[in-house]
Parts: C-alpha cells; structure tokens; sequence
C-alpha cells in the first residue's frame, strides 16, 4: 500500500524483493552456547531456567536413577546364579534398595544456587534497642 511521500516502488518488499540485508556472523564468545552455533540462538538474558525446563530436567535425574534399579536386580540374580553366592547377590540388592530415596531427593532438588544470589542467614540480626518513650499525659 502506497502512502503519502512514498516511491511507487515501496510495496515491492511485500512481493518478493527483499532489500540487500546481511547479518553479522556470530562469534564463538561467552554470549552463545557451546558447540555449533549455527544450531543455538544467542544466549541474552541471565533468567534461570524455566519450570518446565527444570522439571522435564528433574524428571530425567530421577528416570536415569531408577533405571539402574532393575538392572541391579537382574544383575543379582545373575551373579547368584553363576556364583552361588547370595552373600553377594544380597549386596548388590543392598545396594539397590536406597536408590528409589535418593533419586526422589535429587530430584526434587533445586537448581544450585548462582553466586550473586543472596544468601537470607548469613548475618546475625540485631536486636532493637530498648530506650525510654516520652508519655503525653492529659
């Protein structure tokens, strides 16, 4: 659409002409994510990470913990079966029986801590001081 003070040659960019733009060619530098930047967008804000990152992330912790629990039995019956020892397959399903606790406690986890974030108890607080108030008698 030509509007007032425009060339009659203004409406092409809708149709296909695009004007001769280049974009610098990013950098390896502290601003893009590691590994293949053609792959990665600029990184421009320091905001954590979103909910839904974290907790497909935690749900990931706790996937990967847990699947070296049925594994660890199969490898108890195994070793029970090729040495006889159930001394041995008793401690490998020991070993076993603490994982579902630690898997929910790292994933349920926060994400650690950055180094400008303050810290709530790191100082003792003052209590106030006591002093005199001036009564108003009527």
């Amino acid at each position: 659409m030509q509007q007032h003070g425009d060339s009659p040659d203004a409406d092409d960019i809708g149709r296909g002409v695009r004007p001769d733009v280049t974009s610098p060619s990013p950098s390896s530098s502290r601003g893009y994510f590691p590994g293949n930047d053609a792959k990665h967008p600029v990184l421009i804000t320091e905001a954590a990470p979103s909910l839904e990152d974290q907790h497909r992330a935690r749900v990931r912790r706790y996937t990967i913990l847990m699947a070296f629990r049925i594994p660890a039995l199969v490898l108890a019956a195994v070793a029970y079966s090729a040495w006889g020892n159930a001394l041995v397959s008793l401690l490998i399903i020991g070993a076993s029986v603490p994982l579902p606790w630690i898997a929910v406690l790292i994933a349920n986890d926060r994400p650690p801590r950055r180094k400008d974030e303050p810290s709530r108890w790191d100082h003792k607080r003052t209590a106030i001081e006591s002093r005199s108030h001036n009564a108003i008698d009527g």
